[in-house]
């Protein structure tokens, strides 16, 4: 069987899927107070994303992570799930979330196939994160975290962006909220993509080495070798089956052994986050019914992925794409 490996020798055999660029939510690091988003005929169909997702499982891929924008506004977009939770040699189908739809979703995800949720969530205080998401209702992404639990998910989890002077003063917080429901947490460093005015990304820019001295005057960490199958380096405590896990792009770079690629809302194949290199896999589908040529195109994809991302917080953005474009 073809797998797909870059000219770096690296295996890729995760996908990340955006399934649309709209969101409930407009949270400051992720996209612009006022959007224009893409025209739906720009977005891929939902039978063009099963038509691509299954030539990459075929290809070698094991894991496919569901994201946005917030994946769950996408109508219908429960159709997909379910497709893709059938397909044979699909270890793990998961999403990413800001948890506004769990509640009433949360059953439907894991009839159809849904082995682990993440959700975001960077404040406990419902008017921070009002602030912080700018439309979010804090009490209806808690209710959707309790739904989830109730579902028995192989894993919840929860992902923070923490800005310096905006909300880390509730690393530890998160933490303890955490461990008293019995999930993991990551904190995840802020990406610099898009041109945003709401704060200044070197100010408040916080690394991961000071989240986690933050966490260890409260608690102690040990590290593991534990692999969730993407970038997040992880942590466990003595007396909790929680773990904390660390994704930092910009201070412990993990291009070397990276294993991803990304499929935006519109069709493009991004080989690295911080870079455009990208082929567009939505006018192959357009353009033909033959998966020889789409399974091709991804092949000869893997030559563009970049050895690394070069980020610098006090430079303009060189990735002008939003997060919402790019399905983190």
């Amino acid at each position: 069987m073809t797998e797909l490996v870059d000219k770096f020798g690296r295996r890729v055999n995760y996908l990340r899927i955006s399934v649309t660029d709209r969101c409930d939510f407009r949270c400051v690091y992720c996209m612009a107070e006022e959007m224009t988003f893409l025209p739906r005929n720009q977005i891929l169909s939902l039978e063009e994303i099963q038509r691509i997702a299954r030539v990459f499982v075929a290809l070698g891929v094991r894991k496919i992570r569901l994201t946005g924008g917030e994946p769950l506004v996408r109508r219908n977009v429960m159709s997909l799930v379910q497709q893709l939770g059938q397909l044979p040699g699909l270890d793990q189908l998961v999403m990413t979330t800001n948890g506004s739809q769990l509640a009433t979703s949360a059953p439907l995800l894991k009839q159809a196939g849904v082995k682990r949720i993440n959700v975001s969530l960077d404040s406990l205080n419902p008017e921070r994160f009002r602030n912080l998401t700018r439309t979010g209702d804090l009490s209806r992404v808690l209710a959707g975290l309790e739904a989830a639990l109730a579902q028995g998910f192989e894993s919840v989890k929860i992902n923070a962006v923490i800005l310096k002077g905006r909300n880390d003063d509730e690393i530890v917080p998160l933490v303890a909220f955490a461990r008293d429901n019995g999930i993991d947490i990551t904190f995840i460093e802020e990406m610099p993509l898009g041109h945003i005015s709401e704060h200044q990304r070197d100010e408040c820019f916080m690394p991961s080495d000071e989240v986690r001295s933050r966490i260890e005057a409260h608690y102690q960490l040990h590290p593991t070798t534990h692999n969730s199958g993407g970038p997040a380096r992880y942590y466990r405590f003595e007396d909790s089956p929680s773990k904390v896990g660390f994704i930092s792009p910009h201070s412990h770079n993990f291009c070397g052994d990276c294993n991803r690629v990304r499929l935006t809302a519109e069709g493009r194949l991004l080989l690295c986050l911080g870079n455009e290199h990208s082929v567009d896999l939505r006018q192959v589908v357009r353009s033909t019914d033959d998966d020889t040529l789409l399974r091709q195109a991804i092949v000869d994809a893997m030559g563009l992925k970049p050895e690394q991302h070069y980020f610098d917080l006090q430079d303009e953005p060189q990735i002008v794409r939003f997060m919402n474009m790019t399905g983190g």
